[in-house]
């Protein structure tokens, strides 16, 4: 991510660097505003239209991966900015990366198959997690 900003000119900001390791480091998937509200704990002067300005930027530059959702707004993904599927909780909105391989050949086969070049794609898994599920049953 930093080589990318400065590739651009991007002054790196102390901000603007914590921005960066928060989506890097975080496997939560996080929205805007639990980034903002995570950086607002060390830069408290720091307003949401940065964080926004930022990760917009970020994903632009392909090294963030955004995930759109009906309910409950985007959620970002820095530390794997490219498509792979994902395990998301009806009830607590929880996202995870499951350990899935062979995604490369299945989109290859999918492509070969139908004669589409596919230049994206978006797999996602809709259930309820161990911790709702041990939660109803508690």
């Amino acid at each position: 991510m930093i080589e990318a900003l400065r590739g651009q000119n991007f002054r790196l900001t102390p901000q603007r660097l914590e921005i960066l390791r928060i989506l890097a480091s975080s496997r939560e998937h996080p929205s805007v505003e639990q980034v903002f509200e995570e950086v607002r704990r060390r830069f408290p002067t720091t307003s949401l239209a940065t964080v926004y300005r930022n990760i917009l930027k970020l994903k632009e530059l392909g090294q963030v991966l955004e995930l759109g959702f009906a309910e409950g707004g985007n959620r970002y993904d820095g530390n794997r900015p490219f498509p792979h599927p994902h395990m998301v909780c009806i009830r607590c909105r929880k996202i995870m990366d499951p350990d899935v391989e062979n995604l490369e050949n299945l989109t290859e086969r999918i492509a070969s198959s139908t004669g589409f070049k596919i230049v994206n794609h978006r797999l996602d898994f809709f259930g309820i997690c161990p911790r709702c599920q041990e939660a109803d049953s508690a």
